[in-house]
């Protein structure tokens, strides 16, 4: 059976190294887009080692994806990776990431749920350096023509938006070189940059990557929600609802609540397509 709930569940975890500098931040960063205006006293906070800040998401690219690929390659777990999505993410943030650091990174199968036609695997990922706890950090993997092994469901993470106007409206534009940039930070899927590649995988061009969009969003709500102050966010999640092509632009809808700022986000050129949803910042 490619997929062993039990053996995989009881799988040890997967230990490494992990470092990061400055370099990392801003390359990081200046993926998202950050930087426009280049001489903004706000974005100088994204791209200038003096004044650098470190936006939480960059949890997802520390370790260039260490989690996700060896999580894949448990114990348990046989499957095609062309049949893979990343279905949804968190993050938790237990204190504020440094610009520089070293750290120990632990991965291994949370959870694995049966949708009938298809698993989820969560892959849980739990950072810490010498002062403890950093973050920690689920990526939700669709694998179609998986499931049927006779395990849970799982919880839904269904989020309903208020029925009042949001509170902000941001659009973001994305680059046409934006997705060629933020692959430098270590996702180098070829789906992303590769246009024969794309056609392959059913797309008449790349895609950006869903975790680019993540951070953008998380970007739009620390710069105008939370005042600029990256050390608010608690926690972020989302559920990747569809695509959005370089070129094309994120229109994200805010509300706030005590608490948390629920987000909804659309691609402008198609109609408010989705892009994400179920997505919650919980914030100080």
């Amino acid at each position: 059976m490619p997929i062993d709930a039990a053996k995989a569940l009881a799988a040890d975890p997967r230990h490494g190294d992990i470092g990061w500098d400055h370099k990392d931040i801003q390359l990081y960063h200046l993926g998202l887009g950050a930087g426009r205006p280049a001489t903004d006293p706000d974005e100088l906070r994204y791209t200038l080692e003096s004044k650098l800040h470190v936006l939480p998401s960059f949890a997802t690219v520390a370790g260039a994806g260490m989690a996700m690929m060896g999580g894949l390659a448990a114990p348990g777990i046989e499957i095609n990776l062309a049949d893979v999505l990343h279905g949804g993410q968190s993050i938790e943030l237990h204190r504020p990431i440094p610009v520089k650091g070293s750290a120990t990174s632990t991965a291994r199968v949370a959870a694995l749920y049966d949708k009938g036609k298809a698993a989820v695997v969560v892959l849980r990922t739990e950072v810490a350096d010498a002062d403890g706890p950093l973050w920690t950090s689920d990526a939700q993997i669709f694998v179609r023509g998986e499931g049927g092994f006779g395990g849970e469901r799982g919880p839904s993470a269904k989020e309903e938006l208020p029925e009042r106007a949001p509170d902000r409206v941001e659009e973001r534009h994305i680059r046409e070189e934006q997705a060629l940039l933020y692959r430098l930070s270590g996702d180098w899927n070829p789906l992303h940059a590769d246009p024969e590649f794309a056609k392959t995988a059913g797309f008449d061009r790349p895609i950006l990557h869903g975790l680019c969009s993540y951070g953008m969003t998380l970007k739009a709500v620390v710069d105008t929600v939370l005042g600029g102050d990256v050390s608010r966010v608690r926690a972020y999640r989302t559920r990747f609802a569809g695509i959005v092509f370089p070129g094309e632009t994120l229109r994200i809808r805010m509300w706030r609540e005590p608490g948390r700022v629920l987000v909804s986000v659309t691609a402008v050129e198609r109609e408010d397509a989705p892009v994400l949803a179920d997505t919650v910042v919980e914030h100080a």
